[in-house]
């Protein structure tokens, strides 16, 4: 009885995300914070009695990735052991499979007309995602633009997380944290037993107070902090581009927000105007550069 008790009380629990002013912020120091080019994870406080802790780092071929879990206690150890390890397990098979700069992934294969689309569900449903921000990015975010044929790496970091995360669910986790470099996509309540604190800081003003956020379900995609200049392409012409410092998008879902803040990083201001008319998308961060 225990047991449905917890897990039935996800069932009902709708996304939010709060923006905190920042003035009558209760906590000074968030769970996480996101800089210019990685994340920090702050020490908690304080935990909750009958919750299991974890946090881990995994390094892929394209990327680091660190979990962080809030296990409950029913599901014990080996349980949220075999829940992290299926978790890493399906980032690394993501970065074998579908990386672009694996000779042999599915991804590759499909540029190289060895394969079509639908020939593997998930590799269908990458595309179609690329295809449907295509449409709703006006073309500024355009996975076959890219030289050397389709390349959805726009989205493809925030996709893996998204799975990943997926694994966490199904699971019986569901209170996380997966960051990757500037991005992140949170679920539940933090160690506290409270809402996830983000803070979110200004990609080049380094003394400007961040964005915080409190998050129960939601994602943050950053594009354009990596430090090299030119490293996304205009789907329109074919050249560098680089009209904007950095670009972080706020919504449901890490891989829809990453693919909005390459497009908008790529567009500059003129990709506000979809954030407009009620979307679930929000811009944090479009500085000119």
């Amino acid at each position: 009885m225990r047991i449905e008790e917890r897990r039935t009380r996800w069932v009902d629990e709708q996304p939010r995300t709060r923006w905190v002013d920042q003035s009558a912020f209760r906590h000074p120091r968030p769970d996480l914070r996101l800089g210019a080019r990685s994340h920090r994870v702050e020490r908690p406080a304080a935990t909750t009695p009958d919750r299991i802790s974890v946090r881990h780092t995994v390094t892929t071929s394209t990327a680091e990735y660190t979990l962080l879990l809030n296990a409950p206690d029913w599901l014990g150890h080996r349980g949220v052991g075999e829940a992290l390890r299926d978790a890493v397990a399906e980032l690394r098979a993501v970065d074998l499979t579908y990386g672009p700069n694996q000779p042999d992934s599915l991804v590759s294969r499909l540029r190289r007309d060895e394969i079509s689309p639908d020939s593997y569900p998930p590799l269908a449903d990458l595309v179609d995602r690329c295809a449907a921000m295509r449409a709703a990015t006006d073309g500024w975010f355009d996975a076959w633009a890219v030289p050397g044929g389709f390349d959805p790496g726009g989205l493809l970091g925030g996709w893996a997380v998204e799975r990943a995360a997926a694994r966490l669910r199904a699971a019986g986790v569901h209170d996380y944290a997966v960051l990757s470099g500037a991005d992140l996509t949170v679920r539940g309540h933090a160690a506290h037993g409270g809402p996830w604190r983000v803070a979110v800081h200004h990609p080049t003003e380094v003394r400007r107070a961040p964005l915080v956020l409190e998050m129960t379900a939601g994602a943050v995609g950053t594009s354009g902090v990596s430090g090299r200049r030119g490293h996304v392409v205009d789907p329109h012409t074919g050249e560098p581009t680089d009209r904007l410092v950095a670009a972080t998008v706020v919504g449901p879902d890490l891989a829809v927000a990453d693919a909005y803040a390459t497009a908008l990083y790529a567009a500059g201001p003129a990709g506000l105007a979809w954030f407009r008319d009620g979307s679930d998308y929000r811009a944090l961060f479009a500085h000119r550069r």
